[in-house]
């Protein structure tokens, strides 16, 4: 993690007297502006335990961190700077992305209900942007809609937005300009405003991540913008299994996960070995007399839910969307299937014609994994295999939206080092049958098909239907 420091005071009298604050900034015209806190690294970072200001439990962000902010005459001022950035999707494929602070997703910015923050927003873009501070309760001309509420940021210009944190909860923040744009290429991040009292809904580990997608052509590095569905890469916070850090935490802890969804699609997220309660969205708290267990919850587009659980059954257990497509890594839409075709025969004619071809598909897709092992292996320039992963058994023959949920004895309160395979005990790992298999029992087949009528009575009126 890097601090830059980018503008002085001379510069901010430039910007302040160009007209680049929204509104109620007089108060800080004559200070400099924050801190520009850049990070490069995709691990997921310590959390920052607050030094100044209100005491709280800060978060995990999974593959990403938190924004340190500066105490101003009682207000939290923080600096997000809007720009190119370039990310690591996983190990063997980086991402020409927009995002903030040198991430995509920025930072995750923390505060607690009843503080007055400032948020200075610089724009590094090659266009107009903006922030909107999603599912937040703020005056009108601080919600980040350009040309609604405020002047589009144009490039080069900081913007200030200042507002109180009034309801806590799990928030996102993305721009209101050109969204199409700056969706795609990964402009966003969260926002969590802990509640004043640290003892309410207090867990012992929370997590915090963002759902995303892109369309990035195999071999090249820029995602395509213009994509509606077919998306070839699910990532949370712009990373792919096996790029995804694990989720550590100790045996009987209370863990909160908030995810948020900024793609174009739904997504279950289903955890393994635990029930869970969806404890919050981003309208609020739900109340405990609402809640009901659940194995998976669908969190749809521009949704937020904080799902709560005890962490009481020791293992590495999976947790990821159950589309099975968004467990896959770069693929192609409009391959055919091939399952039991015999290429045999095709094999010697395409490597004539193509030397480096490699049939593939005939007894299922899982294979993709055993080629991807092989050293050679072609693969275009900056691109992942359909399915990675290596586990203690083999392989894992996942991607995308897929992580882990390591629970262990003895750890450290503050320790989310990745512990490493679970040991089972003796006797619980499922294991070969060696005995002899009785013959299959079927029924006989008939002759001759039983007709069966269908009589279908179309409804004529609505009688004793109400309204």
């Amino acid at each position: 993690m890097t601090t830059e420091h980018h503008f002085t005071r001379r510069d901010f009298f430039k910007l302040a007297c160009a007209g680049v604050a929204l509104s109620a900034v007089n108060k800080v015209a004559l200070a400099a502006l924050p801190d520009i806190v850049s990070a490069e690294n995709a691990n997921t970072q310590a959390s920052l335990h607050p030094t100044t200001g209100r005491p709280y439990q800060p978060v995990v962000t999974l593959n990403g961190w938190s924004l340190p902010w500066r105490m101003k005459n009682g207000v939290k001022e923080f600096h997000l700077v809007a720009e190119p950035v370039v990310r690591e999707i996983a190990p063997g494929m980086l991402a020409h992305l927009w995002g903030y602070n040198g991430q995509s997703p920025g930072p995750t910015i923390e505060v607690v209900e009843g503080d007055r923050v400032r948020i200075f927003v610089t724009n590094r873009l090659p266009e107009i942007t903006s922030v909107h501070w999603h599912g937040q309760r703020l005056p009108n001309g601080m919600d980040g809609v350009s040309g609604l509420t405020q002047p589009a940021i144009p490039p080069g210009k900081t913007f200030v937005y200042e507002f109180e944190a009034k309801r806590a909860g799990t928030f996102m923040y993305h721009p209101h300009a050109d969204e199409m744009t700056q969706l795609a290429m990964g402009l966003m991040g969260s926002w969590v405003t802990h509640p004043k009292n640290p003892k309410f809904m207090a867990v012992d580990r929370d997590f915090i991540f963002l759902l995303n997608a892109y369309d990035i052509e195999p071999g090249s590095y820029k995602p395509r913008i213009n994509t509606m569905l077919n998306f070839n890469l699910w990532t949370w916070n712009s990373r792919v299994f096996p790029g995804i850090d694990p989720l550590v935490v100790r045996k009987n802890d209370k863990v909160r996960i908030r995810i948020g969804n900024l793609t174009m699609t739904n997504h279950p997220i289903h955890l393994h070995g635990h029930e869970f309660q969806v404890a919050g969205t981003d309208g609020g708290w739900v109340q405990p007399s609402a809640r009901w267990p659940e194995v998976t919850t669908d969190i749809g587009v521009g949704q937020m839910r904080a799902i709560e659980f005890v962490a009481n059954e020791l293992g590495d257990w999976a947790i990821h969307c159950h589309k099975s497509h968004h467990t896959m890594n770069a693929m192609g839409h409009q391959v055919p299937t091939s399952l039991g075709v015999k290429q045999d025969d095709l094999v010697d004619k395409m490597t004539n014609l193509v030397p480096d071809y490699m049939p593939m598909g005939e007894t299922g897709m899982a294979e993709m994994t055993d080629m991807a092992n092989m050293m050679d292996m072609p693969l275009p320039e900056n691109t992942l295999p359909m399915m990675m992963g290596k586990g203690q058994y083999g392989d894992i023959s996942m991607g995308g939206m897929f992580s882990t949920l390591k629970v262990r004895d003895g750890l450290a309160k503050n320790d989310y080092r990745d512990p490493g395979p679970y040991q089972h005990p003796a006797g619980t790992v499922a294991y070969e049958f060696n005995g002899e298999l009785p013959e299959a029992n079927r029924q006989p087949a008939r002759d001759t098909p039983t007709a069966i009528e269908v009589q279908v009575r179309k409804p004529s009126g609505h009688d004793g239907h109400s309204h």
